[in-house]
């Protein structure tokens, strides 16, 4: 698939592949301390697990070239906004004893 494009593209395509490989990476590691959470904290963070998840999805969706680079920049501004939702939310905040 790759060796038939051009240059630029090929560059891109590999970038796209490198970064969700290293958001896999960063989502598999973090995914067995889970089970150690609280019920509460378990959620919180599966939560910004599933945004690490979708975003990796969407950086292969734009190797395959099935969005263009807007739509993949669009679709990562929301992940941000989503887990910046997640971080402000007052209902998630620890309790300091």
């Amino acid at each position: 698939m790759v060796g038939n494009l051009p240059v630029v593209r090929r560059r891109r395509v590999k970038q796209a592949l490198d970064a969700a490989r290293m958001l896999d990476e960063v989502v598999d590691t973090q995914l067995p301390f889970l089970a150690t959470f609280d019920e509460h904290r378990r959620r919180r963070s599966a939560d910004y697990l599933a945004e690490l998840v979708k975003l990796a999805d969407d950086y292969r969706c734009f190797a395959n070239g099935w969005i263009d680079a807007g739509e993949l920049e669009r679709r990562g501004r929301d992940a941000v906004a989503a887990m910046d939702r997640l971080r402000d939310d007052p209902s998630s905040r620890l309790v300091a004893d």
